[in-house]
């Protein structure tokens, strides 16, 4: 628990977090070319996404989060040394698939982690706690962006949050990694190559309703994830100067750390109240869009918070309903629906900004209730 806790720390701890957007603006990137970034980053998870996951199946989930911190590293090292459009590019599709070897691995290493001693009804508790730590990391990483960009610009923030993600997969090295598959005994899984394993945790995904209507809505929920990357450039275009940016968005963080620890209690709410609450969250979306203030960042935040809330939530709920040793590859079938729908998210974005989002997540509200529905 504390190392997956303390991996989750440092591999958001991440100084550039809170910056990049602004990197690639003040590298004369045009407002389409960031978005265009955005999109080849989501393309390099639907086509990594699943792969990654069997892999880590098939082999060992605690190496995959390892890797995902160096290539995350990585990533970050070329936007540093190549900061131009091509470079970006070559950077997201690094992070990329570091991401789709994190997504889905860590989730599988906790519960399964969890279920070897019993104690699986612990895991919303539990993910909500690794989530709120990843997003309280973001808080004195945002301090030290401001402090690291006054003393060496860009070049230094990339640097020290490279470092960063490279201590994170030295840690997820540590990590205790329960039997699952062929050490537990799964028949259906004991003779499986690589290829096998990858068709068999596609199909659970998609032939079981309780699963497959599971995953639909993480997939969806967690595409508005891809919102948080336009924060700071909200800030900005709100008014606020650029070197304060990271200070102005990071109540944003904090107050989602909040809900996420919170999903615990909340764990054992009705699909039609989880609606509620996304309903709200995304209300306060459309307030702050329509404010167009730095005022507007407090309800940014707030909701931003309920819906990280009810996120995790989701999440534990498709965990539940996953049965047998394919766990890293269906949490993966979801990693790669949200990495679809968050092309979709990016596109729409110059359109109508946080107002359309607020929209497109109200009728996401009313459809959550339907499919976190127990099946019958």
């Amino acid at each position: 628990m504390r190392l997956i806790l303390t991996c989750a720390f440092l591999t958001e701890a991440v100084p550039l977090f809170s910056l990049y957007s602004l990197l690639f603006a003040s590298s004369g990137l045009s407002g389409a070319q960031i978005s265009a970034l955005f999109v080849l980053w989501c393309v390099t998870g639907i086509v990594s996404q699943v792969p990654t996951g069997a892999l880590a199946d098939h082999f060992s989930r605690r190496y995959a989060v390892a890797a995902a911190g160096l290539l995350q590293a990585g990533g970050y090292a070329v936007w540093t040394v190549f900061p131009h459009f091509a470079g970006f590019a070559v950077g997201f599709v690094t992070w990329g698939i570091g991401g789709s070897l994190f997504s889905g691995s860590l989730e599988a290493l906790l519960y399964d982690g969890l279920a070897a001693h019993g104690a699986q009804e612990h895991y919303t508790r539990v993910w909500g706690w690794e989530t709120a730590t990843g997003l309280l990391a973001q808080a004195p990483a945002a301090g030290a962006a401001t402090v690291l960009y006054d003393l060496g610009g860009f070049t230094l923030v990339g640097w020290v949050s490279m470092v960063g993600c490279l201590l994170g997969g030295l840690v997820a090295l540590r990590i205790p990694e329960a039997p699952h598959g062929p050490e537990r005994g799964d028949d259906e899984a004991s003779d499986l190559g690589y290829l096998a394993t990858l068709r068999a945790g596609f199909r659970e995904a998609m032939s079981l309703p309780k699963v497959r209507l599971a995953i639909i809505a993480v997939a969806t929920l967690v595409a508005f994830d891809g919102t948080e990357e336009y924060f700071p450039l909200l800030a900005n275009t709100w008014g606020v100067p650029t070197g304060w940016v990271p200070l102005a968005v990071v109540g944003i963080p904090l107050l989602a750390a909040g809900g996420a620890a919170l999903s615990g209690a909340a764990s054992r709410l009705s699909p039609r109240w989880l609606g509620v609450l996304l309903a709200v969250a995304f209300g306060l979306f459309g307030v702050a869009g329509l404010l167009r203030a730095p005022a507007g960042l407090a309800a940014v935040a707030l909701g931003y918070g309920l819906y990280r809330l009810v996120e995790v939530v989701a999440s534990a709920r498709l965990q539940d309903r996953i049965d047998g040793a394919h766990r890293a590859t269906i949490t993966s079938v979801a990693g790669l629906g949200a990495d679809t729908s968050a092309i979709v998210l990016y596109a729409v974005w110059p359109l109508g900004q946080l107002v359309l989002v607020a929209v497109l997540g109200l009728l996401m509200a009313v459809a959550l209730t339907r499919w976190l529905r127990e099946p019958s």
